[in-house]
């Protein structure tokens, strides 16, 4: 008796432990064209299986150790940017989310920095067109809508249209407002060599393409090198705010050990911020290890303490890093195959330290990887990475102008 007693508390202790670790997805709404859901208490990003499947095209979203907190939450979610947004219970502890696109685009999901209970999917920045029983007022917009995507997006092969359907209209045109490009290492620092080509003249080149990119479309432009040039930590941190930019973006290329030069590649963005993540803390401390050369303890300090104190500064670099990171990765998949996304990623990078203002650090490939640093070196190649992070900082802008406005 007593032992069938033992057996049944620890059975309902079992339950009662397994219940506690389950997260309730309290609500989903769709705001500032993305999916945003709000979970009661702090949840893993990591453990959500994010696919892709085809005919018709999805993006799926499995969230484990998780459930609705009602049947009507996530329902009658609707949006111009979807066919249809379904959250359903999909298993008695897996929580479900579809979103069927008809086509394909460079989804980011992320966890905004300071609210370790959401997680926002990004909507796609195209529009669908509307089925029959819509409106016929709803219809002309829309109609309207995608004959000037068709005005503004040159014709492409069919497995190439869907990352071109962004329409320029809605990004935010410069009015002279200044981003600082700051093209890595230079002068004695090589930065990392591969197949015997040297970080320093790939983001050198990428950054001034960057450059025309931008004034092309209404902004000023700093670099903080036009030649190969080595500049000290104290150069490159205030920089920004001394020229009272908007936006400070570094341009970097990445690098492993000979082990690894096969397998790892792809496009990463990072903002400022502490990491555990081993990968974020190597990247950061290879490149650290040449801005900090000859720093002074005193100044190690004050860069901190400036850090610390521009905690608004690193929810904005996180938003800019998103819009960058997905612009890249839409122009070079319109034109390649096998663009990995590193995904948008934290670190301490003194190089990002000084400014507040909003400012990202892009590594925009591996030179270590034959194939990528292949690519890197080819003008088109450059060219769709500068568009991308060009792109990316009007997205922001116009975000930035349109949450103001709200």
């Amino acid at each position: 008796m007593k032992r069938i007693l033992l057996l049944w508390v620890l059975l309902c202790s079992f339950v009662v432990l397994h219940a506690a670790s389950v997260a309730i997805l309290e609500k989903a709404e769709v705001k500032k064209g993305e999916l945003r859901l709000h979970f009661n208490k702090t949840y893993n990003k990591s453990k959500i299986h994010h696919f892709t499947l085809r005919h018709p095209y999805r993006e799926i979203f499995d969230i484990p150790h998780a459930r609705l907190k009602n049947r009507y939450t996530g329902k009658h979610l609707h949006s111009v940017h979807c066919r249809s947004i379904r959250v359903s219970q999909y298993k008695p502890n897996t929580v479900r989310v579809v979103l069927e696109t008809g086509r394909g685009y460079a989804c980011s999901p992320y966890r905004p920095l300071l609210s370790y209970k959401s997680y926002h999917i990004p909507l796609p920045p195209f529009t669908i067109k509307p089925s029959k029983h819509v409106s016929h007022k709803k219809t002309k917009t829309v109609i309207m809508h995608q004959r000037i995507s068709h005005k503004h997006t040159k014709q492409k092969s069919p497995h190439t249209y869907a990352y071109m359907m962004d329409i320029p209209k809605v990004y935010h045109q410069g009015r002279g407002e200044l981003v600082v490009i700051d093209p890595g290492h230079g002068g004695h620092d090589t930065g990392a060599i591969g197949g015997g080509k040297r970080e320093k003249d790939l983001v050198l080149q990428i950054a001034k393409r960057v450059e025309k990119q931008l004034k092309k479309r209404g902004f000023r432009v700093y670099m903080t090198r036009h030649t190969d040039i080595f500049l000290k930590l104290p150069q490159r941190t205030h920089i920004a705010d001394m020229k009272k930019a908007r936006i400070f973006v570094s341009i970097h290329a990445n690098s492993v050990p000979k082990s690894k030069r096969n397998v790892a590649q792809g496009v990463e963005t990072f903002y400022l911020q502490k990491t555990r993540d081993a990968k974020s803390q190597r990247i950061a401390a290879r490149e650290n290890a040449a801005v900090l050369k000859g720093a002074s303890s005193s100044l190690s300090k004050k860069v901190i303490i400036d850090s610390v104190l521009a905690g608004p500064k690193i929810v904005e670099s996180n938003k800019l890093a998103i819009d960058v990171q997905r612009r890249i990765l839409a122009n070079l998949r319109a034109h390649y195959r096998g663009v990995r996304d590193g995904g948008v990623r934290h670190a301490p990078f003194w190089v990002l330290v000084g400014a507040s203002r909003p400012s990202i650090l892009v590594e925009v490939g591996y030179i270590s990887h034959p194939r990528e640093r292949k690519r890197l070196f080819t003008p088109a190649y450059q060219e769709q990475i500068a568009k991308g992070i060009a792109e990316g900082v009007q997205r922001y802008l116009a975000n930035r102008k349109r949450e103001i406005e709200l």
